[in-house]
C-alpha cells in the first residue's frame, strides 16, 4: 500500500490484465499463463472506468482527485480518501502497482 500522506504517488496498470469498456462499465480480466482468468473478472462502474482511464495516462492520485472534484459534488478531501480506497482495492487485487519515481538528489 502507498503512503497515506502522499497524494502524488502514481500507480500503473498491471500489464498482465486486459480491459474493455462496454457501455459505461469497464471489465478487467487478469491474464494468467497466457489465458484470461474468467473466474477473476472485475467490473468498474462509470466513475471507476474513468479513473481506470486516467491511470493509463499516468495521472497521480492528486490529479485524479482534481478531476473528480471538477465533475462531482464532493470535497477534495473526500475525493482523495475515496480514490485512495479505490487504488488500494485495485492494488490488493493485483490490477495496479505503485510506481515510485526517483528524483534527482533522492
Amino acid at each position: 500500500m502507498f503512503q497515506v500522506g502522499n497524494v502524488d504517488v502514481r500507480f500503473v496498470r498491471n500489464s498482465a490484465v486486459v480491459s474493455r469498456k462496454i457501455a459505461e462499465e469497464t471489465l478487467i480480466v487478469p491474464i494468467r499463463g497466457g489465458v484470461g482468468d474468467l473466474d477473476s473478472i472485475f467490473s468498474l462502474n462509470p466513475l471507476g472506468s474513468d479513473l481506470w482511464a486516467l491511470l493509463e495516462s499516468g495521472a497521480s492520485q492528486s490529479t485524479m482527485a482534481d478531476w473528480v472534484v471538477e465533475r462531482y459534488e464532493v470535497m477534495r478531501e473526500q475525493a482523495i480518501a475515496d480514490i485512495r480506497d479505490f487504488l488500494n482495492d485495485l492494488e490488493g487485487a493485483g490490477l495496479v502497482k505503485a510506481h515510485q519515481e526517483v528524483g534527482i538528489g533522492s
